[in-house]
């Protein structure tokens, strides 16, 4: 049976050095995602990240038992917003919106997605209204890996917007995004890998 890792075939979307921004067009890819708002240390986000994961697994299950094939679980992504920008730089966690997420391969359709999602509610119960399979497509960004803590990202953004955009001729548009490439249950924090990622536009 052949595993789909999806880390490993879309390499350069997962795997940016950490040394240099980079501009990548990202194609458009399926996500199960959940939106919400609040800060990611609270009940609202913890609450989303497990669903997420309560329907990648069983959806890994089904597909081996019934399609047989199979995929690596990719690592957890999330798209983050406010109504007020500044909320960001001020650290009000309460307002911060985001919409977490988990790539799948192409082939998982609606109703292995649907088979997985009534496993979960099993489990934990109705499923969230914004939970759902679909598209997304991003298409041309700026990209690095940092390795670090969270909360040193600040500057590499900052950095990446204000110096290596503007020599780029580049603008942003869209949401900040994120992919954890480590657990950071598992890792250090100053070896954590992080993707930071922004949709960009010419000028």
């Amino acid at each position: 049976m052949n595993k789909t890792d999806l880390k490993k075939q879309l390499k350069e979307f997962y795997q940016p050095s950490s040394k240099a921004y980079s501009v990548v067009d990202v194609p458009e890819m399926p996500f199960v995602s959940v939106e919400g708002q609040g800060a990611p240390e609270g009940e609202a986000y913890s609450h989303a990240v497990q669903w997420l994961y309560s329907v990648i697994y069983p959806m890994k299950f089904i597909a081996k038992q019934k399609y047989r094939k199979d995929f690596v679980a990719p690592p957890l992504e999330g798209l983050w917003w406010a109504d007020d920008w500044s909320d960001f730089k001020t650290d009000k966690r309460d307002n911060w919106k985001w919409r977490m997420m988990i790539t799948t391969p192409t082939w998982v359709d609606q109703t292995l997605f649907d088979e997985a999602v009534a496993k979960a509610t099993k489990k934990l119960g109705n499923a969230p209204e914004s939970l759902k399979l679909a598209p997304f497509h991003e298409g041309k960004s700026v990209q690095i890996m940092h390795i670090g803590p969270y909360a040193e990202e600040a500057p590499v953004i900052d950095s990446m917007h204000n110096v290596f955009m503007p020599e780029n001729g580049l603008k942003p548009r869209g949401e900040h995004h994120e992919i954890y490439i480590s657990d950071p249950r598992r890792t250090a924090p100053e070896k954590l890998k992080t993707v930071l990622r922004q949709p960009v536009c010419d000028v």
